[in-house]
């Protein structure tokens, strides 16, 4: 989804809004491990691991040694963002079909998760 070369920044922040759109509005699966959705952690920071599709999914599974038969839950992008991130407590992005062509990543980042959850946001409680 964001693999284009872009020397222009306007059209660079057109395609990342489109994207960022997209996802909001697609139902994803996201997998049930041990007791809840499954994460990694990658560089300081939390990760949801979210699919497209079952296939990824099954890749993904697969990769891991751990067979392809995985619970999960559908839940759309922007519920994913908007409430579930913010209930993670920790700074988190989602990684989108992770193993795959077509994987991509939306960090914790202002204009992509609720201001409170981002990394680049005011710290709960600060002063205003």
């Amino acid at each position: 989804m964001l693999t284009e070369d872009f020397t222009d920044v306007d059209a660079a922040r057109e395609h990342v809004a489109a994207t960022l759109g997209e996802f909001r509005r697609s139902l994803l699966l996201v997998p049930i491990r041990y007791g809840g959705v499954l994460t990694g952690d990658q560089g300081g920071l939390r990760w949801i691991y979210a699919f497209t599709g079952p296939d990824t999914l099954t890749a993904f599974a697969r990769a891991r040694g751990e067979g392809g038969e995985w619970e999960f839950r559908q839940v759309y992008g922007a519920r994913l963002l908007d409430e579930t991130l913010a209930e993670v407590g920790v700074p988190c992005g989602v990684a989108v079909d992770v193993g795959s062509e077509g994987a991509f990543l939306l960090p914790p980042v202002k204009g992509i998760v609720p201001d409170e959850a981002a990394v680049d946001g005011e710290p709960e409680g600060a002063a205003e």
